[in-house]
């Protein structure tokens, strides 16, 4: 597994209030009240590629997913809507899901692809892998 550069972007002095609770099990179900609108993801470099990889099942991708990109930043927003003839019990997230991720620094936002599969969204941004030229500070004399 290799380590990602990352862009640094100033965060919140408050997470994601579903993030606060994702390091503690789940107590008797208590953990998924919290975390019913949570937008779940993976991300890893492949081929030179930084890819994300989004579950959002049951949305159509057409109309219900959007995808951003600006400032280093990687926004995936998606709507669910409910069914209103529905009479019975559900464990369903309706509604609206927005996560952002910062891209790893060499991402080129020209190069951008995505996908949906099987409830799968996966957001892929070429990287270029250049290491940063080598540079020889001259020193002046205090005299």
């Amino acid at each position: 597994m290799s380590t990602l550069p990352v862009r640094r972007q100033p965060r919140s002095l408050f997470p994601e209030f579903s993030e606060l609770f994702a390091a503690f099990p789940s107590f008797t179900g208590l953990r998924p009240a919290f975390d019913t609108r949570l937008m779940r993801l993976e991300d890893e470099m492949k081929d030179g590629r930084y890819e994300v990889r989004a579950e959002i099942p049951g949305v159509d991708p057409a109309k219900d997913i959007d995808i951003t990109l600006h400032e280093g930043q990687l926004t995936i927003k998606a709507e669910r809507s409910e069914k209103k003839e529905f009479d019975g019990r559900s464990e369903f997230s309706y509604g609206s899901f927005v996560r952002t991720v910062s891209l790893p620094a060499g991402a080129d936002e020209d190069d951008v692809k995505a996908t949906y599969d099987k409830g799968i969204l996966t957001v892929s941004v070429a990287v270029k892998q250049s290491k940063p030229a080598e540079k020889h500070v001259p020193i002046a004399s205090a005299n």
